[in-house]
């Protein structure tokens, strides 16, 4: 009788019984045929005077030929005097330690262990950053085999297609993941610290805004004229009277809102700065909100997409209603910011109060502190005047419009 017994033909024209079946081959290799049609490779031995089973796995992915190969290594191992069971686990264990150390695991361990400090928001966008432009190159090396040269080059490539503000924060967050190894022991050196300031330094976007007067007011008069979405409109009332990212305008909720106290707090998950942001809401503001009360109250959201109620205003909202105005190249959204910001230092009022009311950070948190209480004050004057200066400049601008329209 032949040392294998079975055939490939054999094995496809073998038809599943109503008890399981085994189809030997010879040297303790067989198929276990289970009665719902699949198709197992096992191996039966013997080690230290007991039998064993070796799985070899699942017909047709692994082959007849294939499992005539595995079953002739575990022979071979057996004759060494080691167990093909016992070397398996080990081989999976050496495995799963080392998937375990890998850039990719050691980044995902970093930012699960960021949870109670960040938002979700902000692990999120991490994490993309990090799948997108540095996975693909290192996530599968362990992190002790990644080197100064080996990190560049997958920075350089962030470099090569313009993304320099995204390089900058993937090499700090590269650096903080292997400064996180080091500290659990899987690593002795951090390979992206040398890195800093090699890159081609980011050259500033500059956002277009209004920074004359009469301009400012004559956008002020034509935002009265938007003939698209009043929730848009209104939209861009307030972020002309209170200068706050367009983010943080359109994530608006209404729980935000204390109206006896007349303030406004963007949470620490929605700002920049990842600090709370407090807006004093003057009287302008106020009535805009109450009108907005009666379109929006019923929503979570104080600017609602268009389209889906249960969604924030979409990014590009603003921008677009700009655009419809006349407005394309001139500003944007955060045009109302560089506006407001040269306006009010123009117009003489203290600067460190204009950088608290932008949500500038402060990098001294007791300084940061101590300015958000003791700017409150100022800031709530500020935004109160600069609101009426808005009225003023509006109302020139529309008396400008009538007399033209006079003559």
């Amino acid at each position: 009788m032949p040392r294998h017994q079975l055939s490939d033909v054999q094995i496809r024209r073998t038809k599943p019984a109503l008890k399981p079946r085994k189809l030997f081959d010879g040297g303790g290799l067989f198929l276990l045929v289970h009665p719902n049609g699949s198709k197992y490779w096992r191996l039966k031995y013997r080690y230290a005077g007991k039998e064993r089973l070796l799985a070899l796995g699942v017909y047709p992915k692994v082959g007849l030929a294939d499992a005539r190969a595995q079953s002739d290594e575990a022979k071979r191992l057996i004759a060494a005097g080691v167990d093909p069971v016992h070397d398996r686990r080990a081989r999976r264990t050496t495995a799963n330690a080392e998937s375990a150390q890998t850039f990719k695991a050691l980044a995902e361990e970093w930012i699960a262990s960021r949870a109670g400090a960040w938002s979700r928001s902000y692990a999120d966008t991490v994490r993309s950053a990090l799948a997108n432009n540095l996975y693909p190159q290192i996530g599968s090396m362990p992190v002790k085999s990644i080197t100064v040269p080996v990190i560049r080059e997958a920075l350089l490539l962030m470099e090569k297609r313009g993304a320099r503000v995204a390089l900058r924060k993937v090499r700090m967050w590269a650096s903080l993941i292997f400064r996180y190894a080091i500290a659990t022991g899987r690593a002795e050196v951090d390979p992206a610290a040398p890195l800093r300031g090699t890159f081609q330094a980011h050259q500033p976007r500059r956002f277009a805004a209004l920074t004359k007067p009469e301009e400012l007011g004559q956008l002020l008069a034509d935002i009265d004229t938007y003939d698209g979405s009043i929730v848009t409109r209104l939209a861009l009332k307030i972020l002309a009277y209170t200068f706050v990212r367009t983010g943080e305008l359109r994530g608006a909720v209404w729980s935000e809102f204390d109206f006896s106290k007349e303030i406004w707090t963007i949470p620490a998950g929605r700002t920049k700065t990842r600090a709370p942001h407090v807006v004093p809401l003057s009287r302008q503001v106020i009535h805009v909100l109450m009108e907005l009360k009666q379109i929006t109250g019923r929503t979570r959201w104080v600017f609602p997409s268009e389209r889906r109620s249960e969604q924030a205003m979409s990014e590009n909202t603003i921008l677009y209603a700009l655009y419809r105005l006349g407005y394309h190249g001139r500003t944007t959204g955060h045009g109302f910011r560089a506006s407001a910001s040269t306006l009010l230092n123009e117009l003489g009022f203290d600067a460190d109060v204009i950088e608290r009311q932008l949500g500038h950070q402060e990098r001294n948190k007791v300084r940061a502190a101590y300015h958000r209480a003791e700017y409150l004050d100022a800031r709530r004057e500020i935004l109160q005047k600069w609101a009426d200066y808005l009225d003023e400049l509006q109302h020139g601008a529309i008396s400008q419009i009538r007399r033209v329209a006079a003559e």
